[in-house]
């Protein structure tokens, strides 16, 4: 170092020499100065790393101090030390080191005076320092043994200085003896392991950021902006605009979200440029993204809110527009692609209005959640429609088919099945048609279409098995129906009348026949076209002509019914079964047996009916007994007379109550209801002969004037006249023989 050629750096790093003429074996390290102007105020870490390098290592350090520097801040290398203590208390395990502070240049002021003032600064510096919990209640004392010395100015005392210097070497000779400076042996590393130990202690050194402390400048750059930053922030949080537009959010959309914040976030961070232009414009501009970085994350839940309104609304839109579309007639595909775009782009069109210019937000989960929920309201959609499109297409094949397939079952003709197929392949195959027509429009998969018309195929057999199976159960009904139908009437569909030709036994076979062919019809499904037997075996075994000891003995062989399936037919398609079939039979006979019985009955009441007259010889034999008294009356006019009135009387009394319809009821319920209704007839007579007497004479005096008839009165002599002409049958000569009684009663 030559003073004539100025002050420089001397010092470049740490210099490691072997200490010459000190015993023990010492190693010297010489450091860089902590406050050199070659590193400036911007390098200042590699300072620290070495002073923390020569503390862990070191048993003595010694630190260079200028008498006129003792009480600064930084020329004292204050902040340095309290850096240096917390990272060693942190990194390594702390032992006694001899801090020997070295006072050059010194003034008059007295020695013991500065070392007290050093010391108490260093007390201070270990107090203030953060350390860790197994240290905090540690003393300086027993990590560090402060020793303070003076060395005169080498350029005004330069023989005093190295005086003094040659006293403070021989204190290092020995100095790991007692008393010395380096008495203190705890935690000793031996030679050998010495530079293993030292690279490892500055690997970790070099490693640990804590050293790193920025420059003075970078420092006050740092606390102010960061200051300016959480103001401008506190002013954005409280800023009228901006709570307006948030509430404004809340409510529901905001156009124009994204110019309205970015305008807002470009006027604080115009405040934050304004005020922090004069500091370090690396630290303004770190502050400054962090200022827009916390600003943006304290508008992300209002953009959120945003986007969430804009998800809502087109969703809405989006449901609205099908369901209009849906119900002007547009195809449903077609008007859910229609919808869908539309709702892409006005979602692509409010997420760029709603976007500020200073942070590109990720939307994509919301845009994932808008297609989802849309493909989720088009499956809805569509399986609404697809369900109301079948159920549609299912109530018109039961329609078509119900009522045919009923109406042709109760006809019980032979070819009843055939014609169920013929009206179910063709109501089938045509309703099939034009479902798949409909389901072209929702663009199916090829599968799910197939399975779809599959399903109607096996409605419409379920709708042809569910009547066929409705109307077997009311077998028994329609049988006894088919029957009374054929009993009671004949081929020209008129009530049967039961004279003596009618034979009672060929038609009784003829209607037990058509209902058992009724019953064959509906024994089982015959939807495909399979040939079976089940016809053949019901009037076989039911309904055969032949002798009864022929027909058991068949019966004890064979029984055709004694089954509970038909053959040729599987047991899904059976509706009765062969035992359910003869028990059937068995009631229907049974329950029909008094129609039968009331048939012949009838029968042989109305052969009874036409031959009321009794037989020729015993009007032969009444002729030869009673022929005395004819003679009698013959010499007698007076009872022929009265026995002419009496037949009139009777006569008329026939006419007016039909006895002989009485008489087909027997004999005893004729003979009480003519007499019953005898008296009242008579009665009814004699009244209307006696007024056809009295008009007669009424009409020989014609110059009398009537006197006057009320309409009442003139009612019932209207109704009395009615009466004895109804009373007179139109085929019989009755009425002229009543005319010609009242003229000679009269006369």
């Amino acid at each position: 170092m030559d003073a004539l050629k100025g002050r420089n750096q001397t010092t470049k790093g740490i210099w490691v020499a072997k200490a010459v003429g000190v015993e023990p074996f010492t190693v010297v390290m010489d450091l860089e100065g902590t406050d050199g102007r070659e590193r400036g105020e911007d390098d200042t870490a590699f300072e620290k790393q070495s002073a923390l390098f020569a503390l862990a290592v070191s048993d003595i350090v010694m630190i260079n101090l200028w008498c006129h520097d003792i009480g600064r801040e930084q020329a004292a290398n204050r902040p340095l030390l309290k850096t240096i203590f917390e990272v060693l208390m942190r990194l390594f395990s702390p032992r006694k080191t001899t801090l020997l502070l070295v006072i050059r240049d010194k003034t008059k002021t007295p020695v013991e005076y500065l070392a007290q003032a050093l010391k108490e600064d260093i007390q201070k510096i270990w107090d203030s320092v953060r350390k860790p919990e197994i240290f905090k209640e540690a003393a300086l004392s027993e990590f560090f043994n402060v020793e303070v010395t003076a060395l005169s100015s080498y350029e005004e005392k330069e023989e005093q200085f190295k005086e003094q210097v040659g006293r403070l070497r021989h204190r290092f000779i020995n100095s790991i003896d007692p008393g010395g400076l380096a008495a203190d042996r705890r935690g000793v590393i031996p030679a050998s392991g010495f530079c293993i130990s030292a690279l490892q202690i500055w690997k970790v050194i070099r490693e640990n950021k804590d050293l790193n402390l920025p420059a003075h400048k970078v420092m006050v750059a740092t606390v102010r902006c960061e200051e300016i930053a959480d103001e401008k922030l506190e002013h954005f949080i409280s800023d009228k605009g901006w709570l307006e537009l948030e509430a404004a959010v809340i409510s529901g959309p905001v156009p124009g979200f994204g110019l309205k914040l970015s305008a807002i976030v470009d006027f604080h961070l115009s405040e934050y440029d304004t005020e922090a232009m004069y500091f370090d414009e690396c630290v303004r501009t770190a502050k400054r993204q962090q200022l827009e970085s916390e600003i943006l994350n304290h508008a992300y839940p209002a953009f959120e809110t945003v986007i969430e309104h804009l998800h809502c609304t087109i969703l809405r839109k989006f449901k609205s527009d099908l369901a209009q579309s849906l119900r002007s007639g547009e195809r449903f595909a077609a008007s859910v692609r229609h919808c869908a775009q539309s709702s892409v782009v006005e979602f692509e069109a409010g997420w760029r209005d709603a976007v500020v210019k200073h942070v590109d937000w990720d939307v994509t989960n919301v845009r994932n959640k808008l297609q989802q929920n849309v493909e989720a309201h088009t499956e809805s959609v569509r399986r609404a429609k697809l369900a109301e499109l079948k159920a549609t297409y299912e109530k018109k094949l039961s329609d078509a088919l119900s009522g045919p397939v009923q109406s042709i079952l109760e006809t019980g003709k032979r070819d009843s099945w055939a014609s169920i197929r013929r009206v179910y392949r063709r109501e089938t195959e045509n309703t099939i048609l034009a479902f798949s027509n409909h389901l072209s429009e929702y663009e199916l998969d090829q599968t799910t279409s197939d399975e779809m018309v599959i399903e109607l195929r096996g409605h419409a057999r379920s709708t042809v098995e569910k009547k066929a199976r409705e109307e077997a159960g009311n077998i028994l009904m329609r049988m006894k129906e088919r029957f009374s139908t054929v009993l009671s009437r004949d081929k020209d569909s008129m009530p049967r009348t039961w004279t003596a030709n009618e034979d009672i036994r060929t038609i009784t076979r003829e209607a037990r026949s058509a209902a058992l062919r009724l019953m064959s019809v509906m024994a089982a499904l015959r939807l495909e076209d399979k040939p079976d037997k089940i016809d053949h075996a019901l009037m076989t075994s039911l309904l055969d002509g032949r002798p009864l000891s022929q027909k058991r003995s068949i019966e004890f062989t064979s029984d055709l019914l004694a089954s509970s399936t038909w053959e040729e037919v599987s047991p899904k398609d059976t509706l009765i079964t062969p035992l359910q079939c003869k028990s059937i039979w068995r009631q229907f006979k049974a329950e029909t047996e008094y129609a039968v019985a009331q048939a012949m009955s009838m029968q042989e009441a109305h052969r009874r009916s036409n031959n009321w007259l009794p037989p020729a010889w015993t009007v032969l034999l009444l002729a030869v007994l009673g022929f005395n008294e004819f003679i009698f009356l013959l010499r007698n006019p007076l009872y022929i007379l009265g026995l002419f009135l009496g037949f009139v009387l009777s006569y008329a009394v026939w006419l007016q109550y039909d006895i002989t319809s009485y008489f087909r009821h027997g004999m005893l319920s004729a003979l009480l209801t003519a007499s019953a209704s005898l008296l009242p007839t008579i009665m009814e007579i004699i009244t209307a002969i006696v007024n056809m007497s009295h008009n007669k004479k009424q009409s020989s005096h014609p110059s009398r004037r009537p006197p006057p008839l009320h309409a009442q009165s003139f009612r019932n002599n209207t109704c009395q006249d009615a009466q004895v002409h109804y009373h007179a049958s139109p085929d019989s000569p009755s009425s002229v023989d009543s005319n010609s009684g009242e003229k000679s009663s009269s006369n």
